[in-house]
């Protein structure tokens, strides 16, 4: 296996995570390899609603993956290990790691030989509250409340053995107040009664999950969710969340076995193709996949605006669950693909059109951070944070798409197939994806055609960061038969090769030449009967290679302005917009965003005048929207203002746009009826006009709290 792409056989993820204040960065460390894999749990856990705890004791088997007397675990740093016993019943030694306090390691009183076994039972309590020391640096990934709680698998809950790489049966036992109930991986038998009642919890219930199938197994919700059974195309889904989102449990389940129905004739069978789909709270992930588990917040429980994400998380069914990373530095076959998965699948439930809409936005996400890692050097990222997702998934994800470019559309469906049979219940590396994609390319080709060289494709995307920029310098000339054009592919990249479509529109029909690229600069000539048209010479017009242009990166400062926007951190967030007018000057929705932060802000003069700047120009179709939001924000300043005249003018424009973006003729005609207030709810939260890419939660001017709010976004393509 290259050492491009290892950074060593386990437990690596105790890298990314490491919590001491070490001069490297917290997730670049070097794990130790696992001695000891887990596998078998048996978890019982009491989860205490008011003191925001858990208490557990957890039982594991483990067997030696080389002969060694030390078996390290990864455990949530805020969790207290009060005893370790062996499996005569006796107290072992054990200590955190001074390096990694994520990190227990139990002393054994005698080795055990490669492929021994041995049982150790953990007890261990403590607060699970916020992000505090949460092994998935700023992401709330275990909190235990008055409400319910969740548990996250990556949150390290109870001990984990090679995160993300293991898998394990398990039972699992949750002791938790009777007035929730409680959903998550495995087989739940019936809920059975506690003996005994707290005066102020009341009564207790045992909840019992079975998973015999080994898997990545331990992610729950606790709450006041409701159980919906539905069927969907002979595919069960059973959809839980509160008695108030439970209405849209039959679409929700639709849009479930439809993903499920198309990536099954896609890349084969999984063993069980049931689900399980529950609403999160807000303010963790906005989705994450477990096995046989779809978890959605809040704020994306919209069936229609979430129909993307859900059918990547149902491809994690596939990448992620069925087909384990080898190391966290090969999350680019789960997540990558997985992203993926959800052009594949807007491609067929949609048409063609759809599914380039998905890559667009791929494109845009990729180049958000994309300078932040290379892709094969995932595990220098922290999980699911932004320059994570922008590498792995959304770069990721672009990849792919240019590798089926490569290999041609049969050919890379073909190595989807062939990398899921060979590797399902396995774990996989780059290096496994990469033979099998090159086996399949070479047997697709034609006699007399060279095959692709997708060892220096990999080697380009996988191993590099940078994007080419293209530019073309060309000349037309008159011949006898029509007309040639001379001319040079340029960019920036000195490395850089690939095959680069050229389109020449001419006066009849267009050309399509397929030039080699090659380094920074790249000749080609071109024979045409028809006039070619001014301006009629396009690099790659499919968009079958990542690349930057003035209007994709005026788009990812606009998105990264976005993330920081969602976190509250408006200063940052204006700071993106302007570098995107920067790139791009007069766009309507950086200086739509631009708006909206200072509203939040309270500098209603600097967002006023933002909103006017964004009606000075017309917008991209797919930006019309911020018209009507640019119309309405105005009114409510102005009312804020004590300017209601000018505020009805501006709500009455906003009617006469009749777009109805994210409910905006709702909204205006509202506040026609009713001045705005301070504290007033300023974006409605519409239920069928959200769009795949995340809304964002934005304090009221009033609170300064974050309540969930849809911002206006334009409804999916």
């Amino acid at each position: 296996m290259a050492l491009r792409r290892r950074v060593s056989g386990a437990s690596c993820v105790s890298a990314l995570i490491c919590l001491s204040c070490l001069a490297a960065p917290l997730h670049a460390q070097v794990p130790r390899a696992a001695t000891f894999l887990a596998e078998h749990y048996d978890v019982s856990a009491s989860v205490d609603a008011i003191g925001q705890s858990i208490s557990a004791v957890t039982k594991i088997d483990f067997k030696a993956v080389e002969a060694s007397s030390s078996v390290r675990v990864e455990l949530h740093p805020n969790l207290i290990v009060k005893e370790v016993k062996g499996p005569d019943g006796k107290p072992l030694t054990f200590e955190r790691d001074n390096q990694n306090p994520l990190v227990v390691v139990v002393q054994l009183p005698t080795p055990v030989a490669t492929a021994g076994h041995v049982t150790l039972t953990y007890t261990y309590s403590g607060l699970l509250v916020n992000e505090e020391n949460s092994p998935v640096p700023g992401v709330r990934a275990a909190v235990i409340n008055k409400d319910g709680a969740y548990l996250l698998l990556p949150a390290r809950w109870f001990p984990l053995t090679d995160f993300p790489s293991n898998r394990y049966t398990a039972t699992f036992r949750l002791n938790v107040p009777d007035s929730f109930a409680v959903a998550g991986t495995g087989k739940a038998s019936a809920p059975t009664p506690m003996p005994g009642k707290n005066a102020v919890e009341g009564g207790r219930l045992l909840y019992t999950f079975d998973c015999k199938n080994p898997a990545p197994h331990g992610t729950f919700v606790v709450g006041n969710l409701q159980l919906n059974p539905k069927q969907a195309e002979g595919i069960n889904v059973a959809v839980y969340a509160p008695k108030a989102s439970s209405a849209n449990a039959a679409e929700f389940a639709s849009s479930v076995a439809r993903s499920a129905i198309i990536f099954s004739d896609m890349f084969g069978p999984i063993p069980d193709p049931s689900f399980t789909l529950i609403q999160i709270p807000d303010g963790t992930l906005r989705d994450f996949a477990a096995p046989g588990v779809l978890l959605l917040s809040q704020r994306a429980w919209d069936p229609k605006g979430a129909d993307r994400t859900i059918a990547r998380l149902v491809a994690s069914q596939w990448w992620g669950v069925q087909v384990l990373p080898a190391t966290p530095g090969d999350v680019w076959i789960s997540d990558g693909l997985a992203r993926y998965s959800e052009a594949l699948y807007a491609e067929q439930n949609a048409g063609k059109e759809a599914g380039l809409r998905a890559v667009d936005e791929f494109a845009v996400g990729a180049l958000m951070y994309e300078d932040a890692a290379p892709i094969a050097q995932a595990a220098r990222l922290a999980p699911y944070s932004p320059d994570y997702r922008s590498v792995v998934m959304n770069k990721g994800a672009m990849l792919f798409h240019m590798l089926r470019a490569q290999m041609g559309d049969i050919a890379f469906k073909a190595a989807l197939h062939d990398f899921y049979f060979q590797f399902a219940e396995k774990s996989a590396g780059i290096d496994d994806f990469e033979k099998i994609a090159e086996r399949r390319a070479q047997a697709a080709v034609r006699p007399q055609q060279d095959p692709p060289n997708l060892q220096a494709f990999f080697a380009q995307w996988l191993n590099s960061t940078g994007v080419p920029e293209f530019s073309l310098e060309y000349v037309v000339y008159r011949t006898p038969k029509g007309f040639r054009i001379v001319g040079k592919i340029k960019q920036p990249l000195d490395t850089f090769r690939m095959p680069v479509e050229l389109r020449i529109d001419t006066e009849g029909n267009p050309e399509l030449k397929t030039i080699d690229v090659i380094g920074t600069e790249s000749g080609f000539t071109v024979e045409t009967f028809g006039r070619p048209k001014a301006g009629g010479i396009k690099i790659d017009p499919n968009n079958l290679i990542l690349k930057g242009s003035t209007s994709l990166r005026a788009r990812a400062a606009i998105a990264r302005g976005e993330d920081l926007a969602e976190q509250g951190r408006f200063y940052d967030a204006v700071t993106q917009y302007q570098r995107a007018l920067s790139i791009q000057p007069n766009r309507p929705l950086a200086n739509f965003r631009m708006g909206e932060a200072f509203f939040y802000q309270k500098n209603y003069q600097a967002s006023a005048n933002a909103f006017k700047e964004a009606l000075q120009t017309v917008p991209e179709p797919s930006e019309k929207w911020t018209e009507v939001w640019s119309h309405i924000y105005l009114g409510e300043i102005f009312d804020l203002l004590g300017q209601r005249e000018r505020a009805v003018n501006e709500y009455s424009k906003a009617k006469q746009t009749n777009d109805n973006t994210g409910g905006a003729q709702g909204t205006a005609e509202r506040y026609l009826k009713k001045a705005y207030s301070e504290g007033g709810t300023s974006v409605a939260a519409p239920a069928t006009n959200e769009p795949a890419k995340p809304a964002l939660a934005i304090p009221t001017p009033a609170s300064g709290e974050k309540p969930v709010l849809k911002k206006p976004t334009p409804p999916p393509q």
